[in-house]
């Protein structure tokens, strides 16, 4: 198999995962960036404990699937 033919079948699984992995959350109503959280964690360093939660940008904090989709 030849260079640009590995680099096409990772593409092609990258791209199925991906799409199952929206399904499975739209099946949930569950925002596929934060996982339904509606939040991201960001720990400032690794010798910081205190971490600042932060809203998903891609569902503004709620969580759901409905307003990813609306946002997209």
């Amino acid at each position: 198999m030849n260079t640009v033919g590995l680099l096409d079948a990772y593409n092609e699984w990258k791209n199925s995962r991906y799409q199952r992995h929206l399904s499975a959350m739209k099946e949930q109503d569950k925002c596929p960036d934060c996982f339904g959280r509606g939040y991201y964690i960001y720990p400032a360093n690794e010798f910081v404990y205190n971490v600042n939660p932060h809203d998903c940008p891609g569902c503004n904090g709620t969580g759901t699937y409905t307003e990813w989709e609306s946002l997209k």
